[in-house]
């Protein structure tokens, strides 16, 4: 059955969804520094963040920050309107992915780096299902996602596609990771998303009545 995950207003059950959005951001940020620590491909827009570190000053959630807040000037054109889960999105990703990488260690031998691989993969699908199972609001690159494809009118699918790789290509070319983990995260993710989802997405009032009419 299809969930739905659009967006429910803040004040909403804030008790019981609150807390869910900050701890699936928290570990998506830690599962970002997860593959980082793996070495062995990272996610599109983290291989931008590394390309992006090695060029600056910044620390990889700082730049991660400072990307999104650049996303959300995209808005704009495309007449999206942040909610408060977009504004933690950019600030709880920042901090927990720079703690992540200052608690777990560098230069690692391959079969732990290949535990952390296929580790993060699946805590990083696990977290998107717990955050956005929230409902509150989508994070700037997923907005800028829907945006987009809501005013060219093409699909979901391609717009996402043709961000990634434009990102993934400047990031290459700025010297991120590019890797086998690259490869498995685009494969992988989205199932594991999928199998975690229903386990975690909110069913607002609304939705129950809904199935209740349905289901008469």
């Amino acid at each position: 059955m299809r969930q739905d995950i659009s967006y429910v207003p803040f004040l909403e059950h804030p008790t019981r969804r609150l807390p869910q959005l900050l701890i699936g951001l928290a570990l998506y940020g830690f599962s970002l520094s997860v593959l980082v620590r793996a070495s062995l491909g990272v996610n599109p827009w983290s291989v931008l963040y590394e390309g992006l570190e090695q060029r600056t000053p910044l620390s990889f959630g700082t730049i991660s920050a400072v990307l999104g807040v650049l996303v959300l000037l995209l808005w704009i054109p495309l007449r999206q309107r942040p909610t408060f889960g977009t504004f933690a999105n950019i600030v709880v990703l920042a901090v927990s992915s720079d703690l992540g990488l200052l608690i777990l260690p560098e230069d690692l031998n391959l079969p732990v780096r290949i535990g952390l691989l296929v580790a993060g993969v699946v805590l990083n699908g696990l977290s998107v299902a717990v955050y956005v199972g929230a409902r509150f609001g989508p994070g700037p690159r997923d907005g800028l996602m829907t945006g987009a494809a809501a005013v060219t009118g093409r699909s979901l699918r391609r717009v996402r596609t043709v961000i990634e790789l434009s990102v993934l290509a400047v990031g290459w070319l700025l010297g991120g990771t590019v890797g086998v983990g690259t490869v498995l995260y685009a494969v992988a993710v989205g199932t594991v998303t999928q199998f975690f989802m229903p386990w975690f997405v909110y069913r607002a009032p609304r939705d129950e009545r809904r199935v209740s009419v349905r289901a008469d």
